[in-house]
C-alpha cells in the first residue's frame, strides 16, 4: 500500500519565521573585548582627578603635590618626621645590640609619623586655599565624619550670602557665611523653617568668619564635631527624610555648589 502523507495547512495570518542570529563571537574575540574594556577602565582611572579612581599611592602623591603649593616647608617637615625615629632607633639599637630590629621599627614609626603630619598639614593647606571664597564652608563640612550628612547652599541671597546644612549625631546644624548682618537674618529665617519639621530637635547655627562671635573656617569642623551627641542613626535618617520634604518646596537656587573665588583670591592665584 502506498503511504499516505498528510500536510497541515498553515494558519491564516501567521507566518513561520526563524529569528536570524548574528555571528556568535569566538572565545578569542570575547577575551579581546574583555581586555579592551579593562584597558579603557584603567586609562580612565589614570586620567581621572576623582580620588575614588586613584590608588592609595597616587592619592598620597596628589595630596603632597597640592599641599606643597600652599606649604613650602612641607618637604623638610616630612623628612624630619621620618628621620627622627630612624636616628633614635639606630642609636638605641647600637647601644642594646638590636640594630636590625630597632631600625625596622624606626622606619615604620617614621613613615606613620610622616603620613600623620601630611594629613594634618594637607587639611591646613586646604583651608588656606579656600579662605575668603564664597561657599568655602562646604570644604569644612566635607571633612566631617561619614555620620554627618551635609547639604550645601540650602538658602542664598543675591548678595551671595549662603546657608549650609548638616545633620548628624550632634543634631541639626546651619552654617551661614557672608555679610554678618544679612547672614544672621537669613540664618534666623532658616532656623524657623527647619524647626517646623525638626519636631523638637534643637537647631544650632554658626556664622563662619574671622570676626568676633564667628567661627573661622579651619575651626568649623572641630566645633561641629564637639557638639553633644543627641541623635541616634535612625533619628538622623528620619530627620533627613523630613528635611527632604522641606527642600522639595523650595525655589531652585541659581548658585553653583562649592567655593567660588573672589576677586582678591583670583588675583592672589594669578600672582603665585
Amino acid at each position: 500500500m502506498a503511504e499516505r502523507k498528510t500536510t497541515t495547512p498553515a494558519r491564516s495570518g501567521s507566518t513561520a519565521l526563524t529569528p536570524a542570529k548574528g555571528p556568535t563571537p569566538t572565545a578569542k574575540e570575547a577575551k579581546a573585548a574583555a581586555k579592551a574594556a579593562r584597558v579603557a577602565v584603567k586609562e580612565r582611572r589614570k586620567n581621572s582627578t576623582d580620588p575614588a579612581d586613584m590608588g592609595r599611592f597616587r592619592q598620597v602623591g596628589q595630596a603632597y603635590k597640592v599641599t606643597c603649593e600652599f606649604d613650602p616647608q612641607l618637604p623638610f617637615v616630612l623628612l624630619g618626621a621620618f628621620l627622627l625615629p630612624v636616628v633614635v632607633a639606630v642609636v638605641v639599637g647600637l647601644l642594646w645590640d638590636h640594630i636590625v630590629y630597632l631600625t625596622v621599627m624606626g622606619v615604620l614609626v617614621g613613615v606613620l609619623l610622616a603620613m600623620a603630619l601630611l594629613v594634618r598639614r594637607a587639611k591646613r593647606a586646604t583651608f588656606k586655599r579656600y579662605a575668603g571664597q564664597t561657599g568655602s564652608a562646604e570644604v569644612a563640612l566635607s571633612m566631617l565624619p561619614k555620620q554627618w550628612i551635609s547639604s550645601p547652599v540650602v538658602a542664598a541671597t543675591r548678595q551671595k550670602d549662603v546657608v549650609h546644612r548638616t545633620v548628624g549625631p550632634g543634631g541639626l546644624v546651619l552654617v551661614g557665611e557672608g555679610d554678618p548682618g544679612r547672614v544672621r537674618q537669613l540664618l534666623a529665617g532658616e532656623a524657623r523653617k527647619h524647626e517646623r519639621v525638626a519636631y523638637g530637635i534643637t537647631v544650632t547655627t554658626f556664622v563662619m568668619g574671622d570676626a568676633p562671635n564667628q567661627v573661622p573656617l579651619d575651626k568649623l569642623t572641630d566645633r561641629i564635631r564637639k557638639l553633644p551627641k543627641i541623635l541616634q542613626p535612625n533619628q538622623v535618617t528620619d530627620l533627613k527624610q523630613r528635611l527632604r520634604a522641606l527642600d522639595a518646596v523650595r525655589p531652585v537656587i541659581g548658585m553653583p555648589k562649592g567655593p567660588m573665588p573672589t576677586r582678591a583670591s583670583r588675583q592672589a592665584t594669578r600672582g603665585r
